[in-house]
């Protein structure tokens, strides 16, 4: 081998090597993922980016390694399928992105926020708000309370014109019982502008019914999780594409899963 070959060769690993470790500095470390702490996952699967259908597991960690908890639920997303949403995940380079009013639910890593329903108390440990007749959630982009549950009786009437979303449904809607029980999914905590609003996990009107970009399950799949959910495991809600938890899954510390 001639020293201008050696020389080519070396120059080879060295670009090799340096590419490398570049990749692994852009990889967060497990302790580094702002969900590292977290002790429950609920993790809903889809077949593809444009289906409005999945499966609801739910897993817990024990010294360091995931375990399934109970069976696999059926669950209905938006009609229009999923898309990145803004959560607790580093922001991936391709797939389509979650815009209000798009149907489509967010997809990613996201706390966990409060249940709520329309009961004055219901069986889980997670904080939980009973919703009145005067509760909305601010689906108007542009409003400095967009993606809030706000209560008019506290904001006033004219700072949720325009928005669409009553609690009550029961009261609003002619009886419907979607909100009476469910949970908030913390997609776009900041509020910004055009990214999707209000994403809860509710309960659905039907099993053919999808939604405008929430998660839709049965009413006793919604009662175990609610009963099983603690804010001291720090609980996390993960949706994705099969396709998608393939790429991701094992650099985001998520349980492997069997998939089509």
């Amino acid at each position: 081998m001639t020293r201008s070959v050696a020389f080519q060769c070396r120059m080879a690993l060295l670009v090799a090597a340096l590419v490398a470790l570049t990749a692994c500095a852009h990889r967060p470390l497990a302790s580094q993922r702002p969900w590292s702490n977290a002790r429950q996952l609920v993790v809903v699967t889809t077949p593809d980016w444009n289906v409005d259908h999945g499966t609801l597991r739910r897993f817990e960690r024990d010294a360091g390694t995931w375990h399934a908890v109970g069976a696999p639920q059926p669950v209905l997303i938006g009609r229009s399928g999923s898309a990145w949403g803004i959560g607790l995940h580093p922001t991936p380079a391709r797939g389509p992105m979650k815009r209000e009013g798009d149907g489509r639910s967010p997809a990613g890593v996201f706390a966990i926020g409060e249940a709520f329903g329309y009961a004055p108390t219901a069986r889980t440990a997670l904080p939980y708000a009973p919703m009145e007749v005067s509760s909305y959630c601010v689906d108007v982009s542009g409003s400095p309370l967009y993606n809030r549950i706000v209560d008019t009786r506290v904001v006033g009437e004219q700072a949720i014109a325009g928005a669409t979303e009553p609690m009550r449904r029961d009261l609003h809607e002619n009886g419907d019982q979607r909100y009476r029980l469910g949970f908030v999914i913390e997609h776009n905590p900041h509020g910004v502008p055009m990214s999707g609003s209000c994403i809860f996990a509710h309960l659905w009107k039907s099993p053919v019914d999808a939604t405008s970009g929430c998660t839709a399950m049965e009413t006793s799949t919604m009662d175990t999780v609610l009963a099983w959910l603690r804010p001291d495991a720090n609980p996390v809600f993960v949706l994705l594409p099969v396709g998608a938890y393939r790429e991701f899954g094992d650099e985001w510390g998520l349980p492997p899963i069997a998939t089509p």
